[in-house]
Order: C-alpha cells, then structure tokens, then sequence
C-alpha cells in the first residue's frame, strides 16, 4: 500500500492571489528543490510521501513557504492543529515554560502537569477519572491494549482477545498495527495473532449491513468465546471514511462489552477535542467509554498523547511500573493546557458543529458532480472524508486521489496525500477557528478540481 511519490519538477500553474490563496511560483519552487532532495537522500523513503511544499510559517488558517505561496490549510498537519497555526496564546505558553529553563521532567512531578490532569479530569465524564499523558498516538494505544489484556488475563487466562476493526488504522508501532484493520500494514509481523480479531465496521458503504448481528455473527464465525475478549477497540470515527458508527450500534456495543467483562476502548486521536463537532466524538453516541485514547488535537501541535480511564484500569499497574521518558514534558504539557483553553473557551466545538452543513453538502454536491469517481462522502464536525474509487463501484481509486491532491496543492488548498483503503481517501480537515468564508473558497477549489479529472 505505497504511497505514489510526488515528483519533484517544478511545473508552471495559474498565478493565484486572493486574501487567504497566493501562487506566485511554479509548483514545487525551483529553489526548493535542493531542500527537498537533500531530505529524500537522507531520509527514509517512506517520509517522501507529502506534497514537495516546504513549510516555512503559518497563521490560523493558512500555511506559507518562504517563496511567495500561501494555502489554506485543510490538513491541520493531519488533525493536529485544530487551535490553526502560530495561535498566541500557544506561543506564549511554549516560550514561557522553554524561559524557565524547564523543558524535561521525566515523572517527576510538575505543576504544569497536575493542571493539564486536572483540566482533562474535568471535562471528561463519568467513569473516566484519570489521566496518563504520553507522547504519540500510537503509545496511547499500546497502552490501551495493555491495560484491557492485564484486566482481562485477572480474569481468566483465555481473556486476552482483543476485537477491532477491519481498516481501522490505530498507529504504527506492533501492537498498534497488529490491532488495526489493514493486512497490508501488519504483513511485516509475519502471521496472524490469534488474539487479534477484525470485525467489519459499520459504515453501510463497504459494509453495507450496520446491524449489530454482524458483529455477533463474525465472532461466531471465527470461532471467538465472547467471554475470551478482553476488549473491544474502534476508533470513535474511521479514519480512512471519517464514518461514526450508527449510533444504535455503539449502544448495543456498550451493551454487550458490559454482558462479557470487556472493556469498551475508544480511539479518539482524531477524533477528540472538538473535530467532530463535540468535545469528544463519543458524545455523539450517548456513552462513555471505559478507556478512550487522545493525540493529535490534543496539544495543538506539540508532541503529547493520552489515556484516560476508569479508576480500576488505570490503577491495576503500582508506581513505576507504567510510565514514558517524555510523559508530560512540561512545554508540552503548556502547549495542551493553552490548546484546550482555546477550543473549550473560544467556542471552536460550537464552530466546528456550525460549520458541518457546509462541509457535507459540499461534499454531497462534489460527490454528484465527479461522475461516479467518488463513492462516499462522510464526515462530522470539520472532518470530511472524499472516497475516490472506480467508477460507480467500492473499488478505491488512489491514482484519482492523488491527483486531486496535486492540483488543489497548485491552486492553493493544502491537503495531505490520499489515505486509507488503498490510498482512495482524501481527507479534509481545516483548523477549527476557520471562518465559513475560508471554509467555501477551500472547498470550491476542490469543487473544481474533482469537475476537471
């Protein structure tokens, strides 16, 4: 499942210049090209995946090179920077701690720290009650994973299953992708782990069926004992469709995980801190979770994860026994505590909420107008996902994807390059603060592009 690699030939394209598009150079800048092949030569080719733009400042909404170009920025430097870029508040939070002389702690205690807890502590509902800060994605999900096999093996020694999701995508690292749902990105582990089972996701596009039985029927069908889960894990949408579940669904998935003994996992690393138009995108189904796992939008840029969890899960390991290097590192830590204050004070949820007719309905329209080559349009909040696949079939269509891309990065709308099932899903993912203005000019270039294949 490689990613098609951007070459790097400067090409001529429309001079843009409007309040927020600006494209005064050919695409890429002839005198980025030494940059960019120096990081190609010295670096794995897997980080040669995104559009040969070198980044170079940004501002709430948009991103510049130091050449001329500016884009509006549907990326968020994939759903991270849901505050926008360069926000002040962030900045002075960062230079602040950084001016202490403070700027790694390890575990030893710091109040910068007890309030970022504290404030999570508190905006999280019953029963999660404790927080443990991390630094990626992917840590927050190892660490997920271990904690419902520790709880579940308490139990009996056959309750270590773990129940995911087909295409789900939880992070890179064993664990994480031994959970995740494509075959192709586990297939260096070598063989299946019988400890990890995939169920078909309810997204009525590739699964048409959303009815819980399927859920049920596919355990039995694989042979699983509902009483060997140790737990279940979904992202709280798909990354690769921006999809929620039905909402019947995650009710009736709560529902049986109490039955079993299972702890109910939500991945919120894309998901949480406003995106889908609520705080955490689980709110969207009426339940809580047992543990629920937070990144990206986290921190607004900087690197810091989170688990939270039920006292009982987060306290099954003693002092010292589960900690990270980097946990909490108090600029970090800064960065969250302002991050957060943004999105809960300065009403970006309530932004993202409003501005989610307008995403979708443009999605819904440039889905009608790409003459069959995007099969889905789905999202929540400000998080749109375009599937581009084979005309008027489920078959993902990388190749289109990418080139939508391409051209949206030449008339000046930044987007990361295609993902999910095969490379077929673009993703659109704006800043949280983006103004409906903004949101549209983004959206007609795209409008445009798709019309244009």
């Amino acid at each position: 499942m490689a990613t098609r690699e951007f070459p790097l030939v400067p090409k001529e394209v429309e001079r843009i210049q409007t309040p927020y598009r600006r494209i005064q150079t050919p695409i890429p800048v002839p005198e980025s090209i030494p940059i960019l092949e120096n990081l190609r030569a010295s670096e794995p080719r897997s980080m040669g995946g995104q559009p040969p733009i070198i980044w170079s400042g940004g501002d709430g909404c948009v991103i510049r090179d130091s050449y001329g170009n500016q884009w509006i920025d549907f990326s968020s430097g994939v759903l991270v920077t849901g505050s926008g870029h360069g926000h002040p508040k962030i900045v002075e939070a960062i230079q602040k701690t950084a001016g202490q002389g403070l700027y790694h702690a390890y575990c030893f205690p710091t109040e910068i720290r007890a309030r970022l807890t504290s404030k999570l502590e508190s905006l999280l509902p019953e029963p999660l009650s404790r927080v443990f800060l991390v630094t990626t994605g992917s840590e927050a999900t190892e660490c997920a994973i271990k904690l419902a096999r520790t709880y579940g093996l308490r139990s009996h020694d056959s309750k270590k299953i773990l129940v995911t999701f087909e295409n789900a995508f939880h992070g890179r690292t064993m664990g994480s992708q031994l959970a995740g749902g494509s075959p192709a990105l586990k297939s260096w582990v070598g063989q299946d782990n019988p400890d990890f089972v995939q169920i078909p996701y309810p997204d009525g596009f590739r699964c048409p069926d959303t009815s819980f039985d399927v859920f049920i029927d596919t355990l039995a069908r694989k042979g699983v004992d509902p009483s060997d889960v140790c737990g279940v894990m979904s992202e709280t949408y798909q990354g690769c469709n921006a999809c929620l579940m039905p909402v019947e669904y995650a009710k009736a998935l709560r529902k049986w995980c109490d039955e079993n003994g299972a702890v109910l996992i939500f991945d919120e690393v894309q998901a949480g801190f406003g995106r889908t138009g609520a705080l955490f995108g689980f709110e969207h189904y009426g339940i809580a979770p047992d543990m629920a796992c937070f990144g990206k939008g986290i921190s607004g840029g900087m690197p810091l994860s989170a688990v939270a969890g039920t006292d009982e899960l987060m306290s099954l390991y003693g002092p010292g026994e589960m900690t990270s290097t980097h946990s909490a590192n108090p600029i970090c830590a800064a960065a969250a505590l302002a991050n957060i204050e943004i999105i809960v004070d300065g009403g970006l949820v309530e932004n993202a909420r409003a501005l989610e007719p307008v995403l979708l309905d443009a999605g819904k329209k440039i889905m009608a107008d790409s003459n069959g080559r995007i099969g889905r349009a789905d999202g929540a909040g400000l998080v749109m996902a375009l599937q581009f696949v084979q005309p008027n079939t489920t078959t993902p269509d990388p190749e289109a994807a990418f080139e939508v891309v391409a051209r949206s990065i030449e008339k000046g709308v930044m987007l990361f390059a295609p993902v999910g099932i095969g490379g077929g899903a673009i993703k659109i993912n704006p800043p949280l603060l983006i103004t409906e203005q903004i949101l549209r000019e983004g959206l007609d270039v795209i409008a445009e592009v798709v019309a244009g294949l």
